[in-house]
């Protein structure tokens, strides 16, 4: 019999070690690595799937000069914020991992695009429920498609033999973090476990060209579990977010070989399943009867997509000796930078202040374009005066208050004509290149924050 081979491996990135280390030499965290027992024979995972492999054999070197151009056939699916996201459609051979929460609806979104495809063969592969559980969502989906397969199996080698017979054009596993391989004799979820059979699935999609779903869990901290390596393994990573108290659900880009890394969809959680938010920009808003101090709409940019979003603010006097500065969706030290200039630069005395600010509809944004609609949300709750309902504005806030030009302006103006706002205030610098007469919103150029303050109040 052959010795039954161990090693350690970091649970945080995957590193290999014969022997426990503290601290791991790849990612410097300490106390990250577990024991696992590797294979038992000296067997190599056979190729299931080689009778009907795209690629046959061919030289392993060839000059770049002959490799010929040709344009990618992706798989559109009827979904078109997940097209938005994945780049323009599926790519043929790539192997996508989607991450979040339990109970955040990847299975449903997943389930739902798959049933939609008609005219392709899908297989799903469940690992963690039974066909009658997904039976039943499937008939809370009302969709029918007499081309999708369902398979209740976690053994990677079965799953092979199964593809080998029925030959899909897309195959979904739910989830990665529940298959085993036969080759390695860890428990499923383990690192080990992991990246072989993510290396399995890998090696099925890039020889039969055939695109790979691989839905994933997500630790506590919001990263998706499993090392590090499968991010590194995967051509596009997706991360499905939101709170699940809202009705509203984000897929994100986090990583994406086939198109930007910086788009957005957005769901709406119903009762038949996620519905696609064409228009995002009038769910973000807010519609209320009276005006309220506070409020202020931004012009942000995610990925190539305009959206206006609503910044709530509110200001009041401290009861304790240290203020509070409390956000939702924002970056709590650029709230704190923002403050700082607001007091150095415009005498405002927020030091004495509690600070609380939200950005509506449970979104988050990292662009800095909203400093503008931030810094005047706060104003407005400062001075209790409300804040015109037909103005939005679209700028970037330097440490000496001056207002600093941002990209794709004018899309973002013509998101809040075509929304109906009257006036959007921008940077002194974006005000070059802008045709006034094509546009029916009024566009306010200022330069300093201490302007618009005396504009506005």
């Amino acid at each position: 019999m052959s010795k039954v081979k161990k090693a350690f491996f970091c649970s945080n990135c995957g590193y290999e070690s014969p022997k426990w280390l503290g601290k791991c030499p790849s990612c410097n965290q300490w106390n990250t690595f577990v024991e696992e027992v590797l294979e038992k024979s000296n067997g190599k995972a056979p190729n299931e799937w080689k009778e009907y492999s795209t690629n046959p054999t061919k030289p392993r070197i060839v000059s770049l000069h002959d490799i010929a151009t040709t344009e990618e056939n992706r798989l559109i699916t009827g979904d078109a914020e997940l097209n938005r996201v994945l780049g323009g459609g599926i790519v043929p051979g790539s192997i996508v991992l989607v991450g979040g929460e339990p109970g955040i609806g990847k299975s449903t979104l997943f389930l739902q695009n798959a049933l939609q495809l008609k005219n392709v063969t899908t297989l799903y592969v469940s690992g963690e429920e039974s066909e009658q559980q997904i039976k039943m969502r499937a008939d809370r989906l009302r969709i029918q498609n007499e081309n999708f397969y369902l398979l209740t199996e976690a053994q990677t080698n079965i799953i092979f033999k199964e593809i080998k017979k029925l030959k899909p054009d897309l195959v979904i596993i739910d989830s990665i973090q529940t298959l085993q391989s036969e080759f390695i004799e860890s428990s499923p979820g383990s690192v080990s476990q992991i990246r072989e059979c993510a290396a399995e699935l890998q090696r099925f999609a890039k020889e039969t060209n055939t695109p790979v779903f691989l839905i994933g869990h997500i630790t506590k901290d919001g990263s998706i579990a499993g090392p590090k390596i499968l991010e590194h393994m995967v051509d596009t990573v997706l991360q499905f977010e939101g709170d699940r108290h809202y009705t509203y659900r984000i897929l994100r880009t986090l990583k994406n070989r086939f198109g930007s890394t910086s788009e957005l969809g957005i769901y709406e959680m119903t009762g038949d399943g996620m519905r696609p938010v064409l228009n995002p920009s009038e769910i973000l808003l807010t519609q209320k009867e009276e005006q309220l101090s506070g409020s202020a709409i931004a012009a942000t940019m995610e990925g190539l997509r305009p959206l206006l979003i609503e910044i709530q603010a509110l200001v009041t006097q401290s009861v304790y000796g240290t203020p509070q500065r409390t956000v939702n969706g924002f970056d709590l030290r650029r709230l704190q930078l923002l403050l700082a200039v607001l007091e150095k630069r415009g005498g405002f005395h927020f030091g004495m202040k509690d600070v609380f600010l939200n950005i509506a509809g449970g979104i988050k944004v990292e662009d800095p374009s909203i400093d503008l609609a931030v810094i005047c949300a706060l104003l407005s709750s400062y001075e209790d005066v409300p804040l015109p309902a037909h103005i939005c504005f679209a700028g970037e806030v330097g440490l000496n208050g001056e207002i600093r030009a941002v990209n794709r302006i004018e899309q973002r103006i013509a998101e809040a004509e075509k929304l109906g706002f009257e006036k959007i205030i921008v940077s002194r610098y974006n005000k070059k290149g802008l045709d006034h007469a094509k546009l029916k919103i009024e566009v306010l150029a200022l330069g300093r924050v201490d302007e618009v303050y005396r504009y506005l109040f």
